[in-house]
């Protein structure tokens, strides 16, 4: 785990050394905590946010989520709220989708898409219960 030089481990964290650490600007970390109830950080005077330990291990994983993982900010919300309290569980795998060849439409016919498109979205669905299962 990165720590900000010069500081101890477990240390509280400014927003602009968090901010700093993850690459991202302040206001994207002001964001997350309207989006993400999880995210708490202690507020001083002249609202200074301070964040504990916890809450940048949070800010670390929801950053994970969104720029490496490829999550929406929505399905981040859905896993998070899924937890109990425990900010590092951990994420359900990743399921790669079924190739499914396109069907090939010519000028001379105009085949049917319907089955095709059925089995795709069956096949999606299933795949959907899979990860919420996981969860």
């Amino acid at each position: 785990m990165a720590t900000v030089q010069g500081k101890a481990e477990g240390a509280f964290l400014t927003i602009g050394e968090l901010a700093e650490e993850l690459g991202l600007p302040h206001h994207i970390l002001r964001y997350w905590e309207t989006r993400f109830p999880q995210l708490k950080p202690l507020q001083r005077a002249g609202n200074r946010r301070y964040y504990r330990q916890q809450d940048a291990d949070l800010a670390r994983e929801i950053n994970r989520l969104l720029y490496q993982e490829g999550y929406t900010v929505k399905g981040v919300q859905k896993l998070l709220a899924g937890r109990t309290g425990v900010p590092s569980a951990p994420v359900a795998p990743r399921v790669e989708p079924e190739r499914v060849p396109a069907p090939r439409a010519t000028a001379a016919s105009s085949p049917d898409l319907r089955p095709g498109l059925i089995a795709i979205r069956n096949r999606l669905s299933a795949l959907l219960a899979d990860v919420d299962a996981s969860l």
